[in-house]
């Protein structure tokens, strides 16, 4: 009975040709079966990976996608290709629990935090060290819906996704005591 099923598959799928020789319709099935199989890969893995992203999550994004293209094609072997896709994704799983535990290793694979503006005065030495120029900060000032103005902003960090964020200072309260006096008079 296995043998039977097992033939279906093959001619199905057409696991038994050459790349050449795959049909319309082998690349449609292999191309529907390995959506299936990625999906069901990714979500036993990182979340964040296809969100936004650290240097890590696009590699697994880039490698994964090369490698299951490859099952569609056949230019690799189905089955061991899925398995191949498994082993990224727990690498990854694996890699991100280390640097979840260890925060060297978190900054060596996952790249670390820089602070551009503090207390609304550009750190200089640290938009030359991550080659981020004033126009880059002033654009992701203007996008966080401040114009130009650093002495609103406490802290701007390059994140390690390569993303600017802006964290502003809290508006001074004016002090609203009523007065005794009456209004002037014109």
């Amino acid at each position: 009975m296995f043998q039977t099923i097992w033939s279906y598959i093959d001619w199905a799928l057409g696991l038994s040709l050459e790349a050449r020789d795959l049909g319309a319709g082998h690349m449609s099935l292999r191309a529907f079966v390995v959506f299936i199989a990625a999906i069901l890969i990714i979500r036993f893995g990182d979340e964040r990976f296809m969100g936004k992203s650290t240097a890590l999550d696009v590699m697994l994004g880039i490698v994964f996608g090369s490698v299951v293209s490859r099952a569609i094609t056949g230019n690799a072997p189905f089955f061991p290709t899925l398995v191949a896709s498994i082993v990224l994704v727990a690498m990854h799983w694996s890699i991100s629990a280390v640097a979840f535990r260890n925060r060297r290793f978190g900054g060596i694979v996952k790249g670390i935090t820089h602070l551009l503006v503090n207390e609304g005065q550009i750190d200089w030495d640290q938009m030359r060290k991550t080659h981020i120029s004033e126009n880059d900060l002033k654009e992701a000032l203007r996008q966080h819906g401040h114009i130009d103005d650093l002495s609103a902003i406490r802290f701007a960090y390059l994140e390690r996704n390569g993303g600017i964020s802006v964290i502003f200072r809290e508006p001074e309260k004016k002090s609203e005591r009523p007065s005794n006096r009456p209004p002037d008079q014109i």
